[in-house]
C-alpha cells in the first residue's frame, strides 16, 4: 500500500485525505496547529451563489463527504445577504471537531501540532519531510495544502504586522510550505497597486457584544445589515482576497453573518470608529485579537500547477487550496483538494491522472484560474464560484445552477456520476 503524506490541515488538505484513502491509500495528515480547517475556522460561509453549483456537482461526482458534514453544522441554508443568493453558514465552532473524527474514522493518521519544517528529496523526487529533528514521515507522494496565510513576516511586509489571527504564528510557529522547502518557485497575488498578497477579507467580533437587536437578528435570521452613516470608514473593500465583497453595498454597510461569532464582511476597521456605529458601541473583535489593525496576509506563496494539480520541479507533489493558485474559498478547496488527492492516489497506483470535464463549472473554474494565472491576470483577479470574474463567466457560459436535478443529470450524461467512488 503506498503511503500519501498531506502537509496542511484545511478544508483543501482534508479533502486530499479524504480523496486518496477513498482509493485505498495509507494517509497522513499532518497539521501546524491544534485545529484542522485552517482559515476555514473564521470563514463559514456555503454555497452562496455558484458554490452551490459546484457544491452540488461535486456530490453527484461522488465527493460528498464533506459537504454532507458540513451541511450538518449549518444553522442557516438557503439565506440572502448582499451580493449573495442561496447561502449556508456553518457553525465554526462545530465544524473542525465532526471533521477531525470523520478522517480518524476512515482510518487517515491524524497529527496535530505537526510543524514541518524540512524536506529531503532525492533528485526530482521527494522522499520525506520532518517535523523537528525527530519526527520523520517518509511518503510515496505528497500533498502541500499549506496555504497562503502568513507567516508572520508576509504580514510584517505586505500588511500591518501580526495581527494574532487564527494562524496563531506566535504559539504554533509560522506557516512553512513544502514545495517552498523543496526549492520550487512561488508567485504572489497583487493588488493592481504594487501591494502583494491580498488581507484576508473578514474578521469576528465576539457576539454577545452586540446590541441586543443585532444578536436578536443574527440569531432569527443569520444576517444583520447596519447602514453607515457616511463614508468615513473609506473603502476597506480593495485590498481583500475575497473580492465577491469588493461591492458598493459593502461600503455602504456594515453585514453580520451568524457563523458562531459575528463574522465582519470587511478585513478591519479601528476599534474605534467600530464602536461608533450604532449597535456596535460595546464590540470587541474576536479574531484577529489585534483586528483593529488589519488582518493576515494571503497569496504571498503560490506554486505553479497544472490541471491535475501537480506541482512544478517535483515529480511527487501535488498542490491544492490556495497553496495551488488565487483560488479563493473553501468550497474552491474542497475541489482542488479531491482533485489533488485522487490523483496523487491515481500516479502511486502507476496509473495516469485525471482532469474534470469543462462543461462542468468545477472543470472549467480549475482550468480558467489557470490560464488567468498564466497570462498574469490571475494574479490581479482571484477566482472564486461566489463572485468578481470567476461567477460572471460561469453565468454567461450557463454553467451556473440551483436545480439541483438538472445539476445531477448533467454529471450523469458527462459520464461522471459517483466518479470519486470508484
Amino acid at each position: 500500500m503506498s503511503r500519501i503524506v498531506v502537509v496542511g490541515g484545511g478544508w483543501a488538505g482534508c479533502a486530499a485525505a479524504v480523496a486518496a484513502k477513498k482509493k485505498g491509500m495509507d494517509v497522513v495528515l499532518l497539521e501546524r496547529t491544534d485545529m484542522l480547517l485552517g482559515t476555514g475556522l473564521v470563514g463559514g460561509i456555503m454555497r452562496n451563489n455558484g458554490r452551490f453549483t459546484a457544491a452540488e456537482e461535486m456530490i453527484a461526482i461522488g465527493a460528498e463527504e464533506l459537504f454532507e458534514l458540513i451541511d450538518g453544522c449549518c444553522k442557516y441554508k438557503n439565506i440572502d445577504f448582499p451580493g449573495h443568493k442561496n447561502a449556508s453558514l456553518y457553525d465554526i465552532s462545530m465544524a473542525q471537531r465532526r471533521i477531525k473524527l470523520f478522517l480518524k474514522e476512515k482510518g487517515i493518521k491524524v497529527f496535530m501540532e505537526t510543524r514541518v519544517d524540512e524536506a529531503f528529496k532525492d533528485g526530482p523526487f521527494l522522499k520525506k519531510v520532518y517535523a523537528g529533528k525527530n519526527r520523520v514521515f517518509e511518503g510515496d507522494f505528497f500533498i502541500d495544502a499549506t496555504g497562503t496565510a502568513g507567516p508572520q513576516k508576509n504580514c510584517a511586509k505586505y500588511g500591518n504586522g501580526c495581527v494574532m489571527c487564527i494562524m496563531r504564528c506566535p504559539t504554533f510557529g509560522g506557516r512553512t510550505g513544502l514545495a517552498d522547502l523543496c526549492g520550487t518557485s512561488l508567485y504572489s497575488a497583487e493588488n493592481g497597486k504594487g501591494f502583494k498578497g491580498a488581507m484576508s477579507g473578514s474578521c469576528k467580533l465576539m457576539k454577545d457584544s452586540l446590541s441586543r437587536q443585532l444578536i436578536n437578528n443574527l440569531e432569527l435570521y443569520g444576517v444583520a445589515v447596519v447602514p453607515l452613516a457616511d463614508d468615513s470608514i473609506g473603502d476597506l473593500t480593495s485590498i481583500k482576497a475575497c473580492q465577491q465583497y469588493a461591492s458598493q453595498e459593502y461600503k455602504e454597510n456594515i453585514v453580520l453573518l451568524n457563523t458562531g461569532h459575528a463574522k465582519m464582511m470587511i478585513p478591519f476597521l479601528k476599534l474605534e470608529k467600530l464602536q461608533e456605529i450604532p449597535g456596535l458601541e460595546n464590540s470587541r473583535y474576536e479574531d484577529p485579537y489585534s483586528g483593529g489593525r488589519g488582518n493576515s496576509i494571503r497569496l504571498a506563496g503560490m506554486v505553479p500547477c497544472d490541471e491535475y494539480m501537480r506541482a512544478e520541479n517535483v515529480y511527487n507533489l501535488f498542490c491544492c487550496g490556495e497553496k495551488a493558485g488565487p483560488m479563493v474559498g473553501h468550497t474552491e478547496a474542497l475541489v482542488t483538494g479531491t482533485i489533488a488527492g485522487w490523483n496523487a492516489a491515481l500516479k502511486a497506483d502507476g496509473k495516469e491522472c485525471v482532469k474534470l470535464p469543462e462543461d462542468l463549472a468545477v472543470g472549467d473554474y480549475i482550468k480558467y484560474s489557470l490560464i488567468k494565472t498564466e497570462k498574469k491576470e490571475g494574479v490581479i483577479n482571484k477566482m472564486t464560484f461566489s463572485g468578481s470574474v470567476y461567477f460572471d463567466r460561469m453565468k454567461e457560459k450557463s454553467l451556473y445552477s440551483i436545480n439541483i436535478q438538472q445539476i445531477r443529470e448533467k454529471v450523469s450524461r458527462l459520464g461522471m456520476e459517483n466518479f470519486f467512488r470508484a
